[in-house]
């Protein structure tokens, strides 16, 4: 190997060992350095705790003195009010011992004098039983001095006083009711007149029979068909009576059901109109009038809520009230006579301070039921509270509807308003129509009722049976029974009769003296 490169690696070697050596070196001069900052920064940081340690303990010693101090000041005034509540309590306590002594005294007293009372009550009772004694035994003398019992004494004063005061006590009677009858009946007049001139209705009256123009005689033979077929199938499929007479141009359908009579009227004028009389023809018409009947009942339903103001009805409850126009009562029609209390009856609701929808929609259903009464078992009033609770109509009005006859009792002015425009709707005149032979036996049953009462001379039933006119006897009926004769025939005529409206009682009683001058 060459001696100078052997030195020059041996000085390089030493060379890079010098270098290694002083980078280590730096190095650890640098950890060293930042070491002692360490340690020097850790020195300064337990100086400053134990610094803050001295100053707490400094303070916990101040603290301690402090409190100490304030627990001696304490425990002093504690002390303080221990020795003036015990001066308070002692106070209190002699007090106390004053108080129970007097209320000792009192007690004592009360006792004494409850002791005094009951021996006055005592002796009270003894007196009150003399005195009842004393008081039977001077009635039993005076009953054997008059020779009448107590009992018969009171009854012959009772007479006596009656018999003599009779008229003064019927004129007072008379005129106490008199003045009362006048206030709560120009009232009552005012307001009802001024409801039924504030509406005007028509009069509208429907029979049971309609009657059908026809072209020509020779239309009735079609309408009979061929061995009575085709009339046959018109009466089954209609449900109506076809009656054909002698009467020229005309036909007569017949049947108590307005709704099949009008679809049977209907029908019977298509296929007149058609010519083409025969079964299937009839039943094909028959249906299609009656699609149209039923829609004419919902127009009718529709009109009658829409004049009203009432929103809200399903059309199958509209349905039903557009069928009380096919159906009457004593020739009135349903569904006129409800829009017509209605609109009174909310005229009366709005004067008295009533609630005018209830009324309105308790008159527009309160005859509701008679729109299926044909149909359903009941009478209308059970049918129509069954109709409005199944369309969920308001609780209100369902009462409305249940008592507007008075078989439930009134307990709404709502209600009453409702029975009112009904009686008012139904007694106006011109309302209702009845026949000659129905009116003649109503009057006649009015007159035997009013007879049948001792007393009684004449009874006369005059306008229209609207009141009845009685006669007494003056020698058998005073005045004072003369009042009550009037009560008595009135309950009985409400109790057994039928009638429209109000019935007006009329007892006369008249004393005639006839003396001759010669």
């Amino acid at each position: 190997m060459n001696i100078p490169v052997i030195f020059l690696s041996v000085g390089a070697g030493a060379l890079f060992g010098v270098l290694l050596g002083w980078a280590w070196f730096s190095k650890g001069k640098k950890i060293s350095a930042s070491l002692q900052g360490q340690i020097d920064m850790k020195e300064r940081e337990l100086n400053g705790i134990n610094m803050k340690i001295i100053e707490s303990r400094s303070a916990i010693k101040t603290n301690e003195a402090e409190a100490k101090a304030h627990a001696k000041e304490i425990l002093s005034q504690a002390r303080i009010q221990a020795q003036e509540m015990e001066l308070k309590l002692e106070k209190d306590h002699a007090r106390t011992e004053e108080k129970e002594k007097s209320l000792d005294a009192k007690v004592a007293e009360v006792e004494t004098q409850r002791k005094r009372v009951e021996k006055q009550q005592l002796e009270n009772k003894e007196m009150q039983a003399e005195l009842k004694e004393s008081t039977q035994k001077h009635r039993e003398a005076l009953e054997k001095v008059a020779g009448l019992s107590t009992e018969e004494a009171k009854k012959q004063l009772w007479t006596e006083l009656e018999h003599e005061y009779s008229s003064f006590f019927a004129s007072q009677v008379k005129e106490l009711k008199k003045h009362i009858e006048e206030d709560v009946e120009a009232k009552s007049k005012n307001l009802l007149a001024e409801a039924i001139h504030r509406y005007a209705s028509e009069v509208a009256t429907e029979s049971t029979t309609t009657v059908v123009q026809l072209p020509s005689d020779d239309v009735k033979g079609k309408i009979i068909g061929k061995e009575g077929r085709n009339i046959v199938a018109f009466e089954s499929a209609t449900g109506i009576d076809v009656i054909i007479d002698d009467t020229p141009g005309a036909v007569v359908i017949s049947g108590y059901d307005l709704v099949r009579r009008y679809v049977a009227k209907l029908a019977l004028e298509k296929l007149v109109e058609d010519g083409r009389i025969q079964p299937a023809r009839i039943e094909e018409v028959v249906n299609k009038v009656k699609e149209d009947v039923a829609k004419m009942m919902l127009e009718f339903g529709k009109r009658a809520v829409e004049e009203l103001g009432i929103t809200g009805y399903s059309q199958d409850l509209l349905k039903i009230i557009g069928r009380l126009r096919f159906r009457t009562s004593y020739g009135q029609n349903i569904l006129k006579h409800s829009v017509e209390m209605a609109n009174m009856g909310r005229m009366m609701a709005e004067e008295i301070g009533a609630d005018a929808s209830i009324v309105v929609e308790g008159c527009l259903l309160h005859d509701i039921g008679k729109a299926l009464d044909h149909e359903v078992a009941g009478t209308h009033v059970q049918i129509g509270v069954e109709i409005a609770k199944r369309f969920k109509v308001r609780p209100e009005v369902v009462h409305c509807i249940a008592a507007h006859h008075q078989d439930i009792p009134i307990d709404s002015a709502e209600a009453f308003i409702v029975a009112a425009a009904d009686a008012i709707s139904g007694s106006r005149p011109g309302a209702r129509r009845e026949s000659m032979e129905a009116y003649i036996k109503r009057l006649t049953e009015l007159e035997n009722t009013a007879r049948s009462f001792e007393g009684i001379s004449k009874a006369y039933a005059i306008s229209a049976g609207r009141e009845i006119r009685v006669f007494v006897d003056a020698g058998k009926v005073d005045d004072l029974k003369q009042q009550q004769l009037a009560k008595d025939i009135a309950k009985k005529i409400e109790s057994e009769l039928t009638y429209p409206g109000v019935i007006k009682v009329n007892v006369i009683r008249e004393r005639r003296v006839e003396e001759m001058a010669k």
